[in-house]
């Protein structure tokens, strides 16, 4: 059972390329197979989540896959909607510095601090989950927005993503810190897991 979530999440990363050739031959106003498949890599993400925390599944990997579908989905489909939409093209940078800086971030946590990658906090899945309904609003009622309509929209999934950085940010200099203090007293490897536990208890 510990390794059927992490199908699900393969699962949802083949379907980026299928989304990617639906988007773009389907000559519609309202793209539907296009939804569609995003829409089933939206529950994919809900259902392997589900089975992960209902059967005590979690990996590693599974840490690993499960978001890197849900930015690479995301990601291509905003990348995707920029075609029909130019003035979100800000957005689609923004959104990319931001995954490059976490990912950056959670490689130099790994490297100096020893620990296995920490889970999503709430505020990330908040943030992954308005730039989900952002993409299929964009894509859903895109006959009907106008250029002040989607620029709105589109904000206020930025501001949500940065503040989802900024919660990592935060998590990642008291992790660094604690272990800074801690060091010496429990030994380097139960500091690491202890500062890991510290930081999760503080967030939200």
């Amino acid at each position: 059972m510990k390794v059927v979530p992490n199908i699900i999440s393969v699962f949802r990363i083949c379907l980026v390329p299928l989304f990617v050739v639906v988007y773009f031959t389907d000559d519609r106003d309202i793209k539907f197979y296009a939804l569609l498949v995003f829409a089933i890599a939206g529950l994919s993400d809900f259902l392997d989540g589900f089975i992960a925390r209902r059967f005590k599944a979690q990996s590693q990997l599974g840490r690993l896959l499960d978001p890197l579908g849900d930015k690479l989905m995301t990601f291509t489909a905003m990348v995707c909607i920029t075609i029909d939409w130019p003035i979100i093209l800000w957005a689609v940078i923004v959104f990319f510095i931001k995954e490059v800086l976490m990912g950056v971030g959670g490689l130099v946590l790994h490297k100096k601090v020893k620990i296995e990658l920490p889970p999503a906090n709430i505020i990330g899945k908040i943030s992954t989950n308005v730039f989900f309904f952002t993409c299929l609003s964009l894509m859903l009622f895109s006959n009907l927005l106008n250029r002040g309509t989607v620029t709105i929209i589109i904000s206020v999934a930025i501001v949500f993503t940065l503040i989802a950085l900024a919660s990592y940010i935060v998590s990642y200099v008291k992790i660094m810190k604690s272990r800074e203090t801690n060091t010496g007293s429990i030994g380097e490897i139960e500091c690491n897991q202890q500062s890991v536990q510290d930081v999760n208890e503080t967030l939200p």
